[in-house]
């Protein structure tokens, strides 16, 4: 499966995110799960100042309390890390188990969001 998507990806960059805004309508698209800078590259260009890029971050330590355990060829491959790097975010969330903070955090990124509509 992993081989068929990377394929996929090589010969035509944008083809799971056509699929997954085919059909759609809505004024606020919730896209969770950007693993690539063509993911990225894709929704910018087809969407200019409407897109808003959103990183949620833990701690390798929280990570790790939340049973996390790092995996050679899995945690360091493209699809988890690809985004680590040269991207500008416009928005990072820290989500390391302080509930008032996350929650204060996206009370703001929201506020942001229902400004644009």
């Amino acid at each position: 499966m992993i081989r068929w998507g990377e394929e996929k990806r090589r010969a035509d960059p944008g083809f799971f995110c056509r699929s997954a805004v085919r059909g759609a309508a809505q004024p606020v698209w919730v896209v969770s799960d950007t693993r690539r800078l063509s993911d990225v590259e894709w929704f910018r260009d087809a969407y200019g100042d409407a897109v808003l890029t959103v990183r949620v971050t833990a701690t390798e330590e929280t990570r790790r309390r939340r049973s996390w355990v790092f995996v050679a060829g899995v945690d360091d491959a493209e699809s988890e890390c690809g985004l680590d790097q040269g991207v500008p975010f416009d928005w990072v969330i820290a989500n390391d188990g302080d509930g008032a903070a996350l929650s204060a955090q996206l009370d703001a990124l929201l506020q942001d969001v229902r400004s644009r509509l």
